[in-house]
């Protein structure tokens, strides 16, 4: 079904992996679509890919100037803008008490001040066609302490809160702003980590096995259209039941 047929929607970190993958997602549903990212390579190969209704536009979204201009972009190639999807992102790991302040820092302006700047950028926009939808990706890590994500994981804490503030400050324009919160999934960045993909428990996941990008697009597809008319403010886990709590093995008898 199209359900996101005549809406544009931007979509940030998206040259590759699950931005590639919510793109690919938005144009089967009937969406244009305008990928951000700095991988330039990649993202003009993702857009080609995806043809007519896609096209790429670097974009660092710490960079406050280079927002209007990408939403600016977007009205003038398809008529407006009607989403969001913030998913830019670093994923860090390292002790919380050897982590430098400036790697904090930097960390905390990507991931949150970024998906900040991204949401200012576009409120006028989808103010001026009647409402629209905002989806920022947190992660399973802003939904409970991660050991080795401090950075990390207090942007993603503070992402679902400021997206919960946004939801109530922009409810009654018709703007919903909900968070995606993906568990590990299998991406060129998190295949780094060396897990595997479809293989492994990690760790104590339920499911029994790592995400794949299609499974977390799906999720953000769905908020971007109007059949999520009613969902606002919700947070929706995408993580094989990893926040839901650990798996226990039972053996009778023991």
């Amino acid at each position: 079904m199209a359900v996101l047929s005549g809406k544009t929607v931007i979509i940030t970190g998206a040259a590759r992996g699950l931005g590639a993958e919510a793109a690919r997602q938005a144009v089967a549903a009937g969406a244009n679509v305008v990928i951000t990212d700095v991988l330039d390579d990649d993202g003009e190969k993702t857009a080609e890919q995806l043809g007519p209704q896609a096209r790429y536009l670097r974009l660092d979204v710490t960079d406050e100037a280079a927002w209007p201009t990408v939403v600016a972009a977007a009205k003038q190639a398809y008529g407006g803008v009607h989403g969001l999807v913030n998913n830019a992102g670093v994923s860090t790991g390292m002790p919380f008490d050897t982590e430098p302040a400036d790697h904090f820092r930097k960390v905390i302006d990507i991931n949150l001040v970024g998906t900040w700047l991204g949401m200012q950028a576009v409120i006028p926009e989808l103010k001026a066609g009647g409402g629209g939808s905002i989806v920022n990706i947190s992660s399973a890590a802003g939904l409970m302490g991660l050991a080795f994500t401090g950075s990390y994981g207090a942007s993603k804490w503070a992402v679902r809160g400021m997206t919960k503030v946004a939801a109530v400050e922009l409810g009654t324009a018709h703007i919903r702003c909900n968070t995606v919160h993906p568990g590990m999934t299998y991406t060129p960045m998190t295949s780094e980590t060396g897990i595997k993909q479809g293989e492994g428990n990690y760790p104590n996941t339920p499911m029994g096995r790592v995400g794949e990008p299609p499974e977390i697009a799906a999720a953000v597809v769905f908020l971007l259209s109007d059949d999520a008319a009613y969902i606002t403010g919700a947070e929706l886990a995408v993580d094989g039941g990893w926040t839901a709590g650990p798996t226990i093995k039972y053996v009778m008898g023991q």
